[in-house]
């Protein structure tokens, strides 16, 4: 049982759907505390320019440790026409602009304030466009009680009988290994690279959120979250 865990980031990248793709149970980790200008509430697209954020304001609750799931998007209406806006500016002459835009746009517009809602909405829909099939959880509904960051993964994936926890490469700079190996969990380590595709405006430019690889290359994307 292949176990991999993230937070819930805002349009990710490609990278995050292969590690979706390469797991048995993919765990939304949205009750941990939020990251301030961090891939959660943003992330990156191309344009004539070179490379612009697309981000969702979080507005700050005044109480340190905020929680991903307690986020809720400042001036929300405007923060989506704006991202709307990048969107159709940069990318309205891509060739799967006009047959992925609206999934996108009625997401957005979801009645919700919730960042973690808007987030796990857009991922869900992503691995249905994608043809990803992996079991999704979110991490608050499980009741975990360990704190720490190594320790919090590990008993995620014990719930979860997971016998092997697929990481990011990121997750090497913090993870306790030896946490993983008293409890006989493989720690493997995801070997993703980013293709190479068509991109508008110039020289190509890698890791930029989903939202470029589908609007520029349709339904060729699911590929690429097979094989890394």
């Amino acid at each position: 049982m292949i176990v991999s865990i993230h937070q819930p980031n805002f349009l990710p990248w490609l990278g995050y759907f292969y590690k979706i793709a390469q797991s048995d149970i993919f765990v939304l980790l949205d009750d941990v505390q939020y990251t301030k200008n961090s891939f959660i509430n943003r992330n990156r697209i191309k344009t004539p320019q070179g490379e612009q954020w697309l981000t969702l304001p979080v507005k700050q609750s005044g109480s340190f440790g905020q929680l991903i799931i307690e986020c809720e998007i400042q001036q929300k209406e405007l923060a989506v026409k704006k991202v709307l806006n990048s969107i159709k500016m940069n990318y309205s002459k891509s060739l799967y602009y006009h047959q992925y835009i609206e999934a996108i746009e009625k997401i957005l517009n979801t009645n919700t304030h919730s960042l973690s809602e808007i987030n796990i909405q857009l991922i869900l829909w992503l691995c249905d466009v994608l043809n990803i099939h992996t079991k999704i959880i979110r991490s608050s509904t499980l009741n975990i009680s360990g704190k720490e960051s190594t320790e919090r993964l590990v008993e995620i994936c014990k719930i979860l009988n997971a016998d092997t926890y697929l990481s990011g490469k990121g997750g090497v700079k913090y993870q306790e290994e030896v946490l993983f190996d008293k409890e006989n969990i493989q720690l493997k380590i995801s070997s993703f690279t980013p293709p190479v595709y068509h991109q508008l405006w110039g020289e190509f430019i890698g890791g930029l959120s989903i939202v470029d690889i589908l609007l520029n290359c349709g339904s060729d994307s699911k590929k690429f979250t097979k094989n890394g």
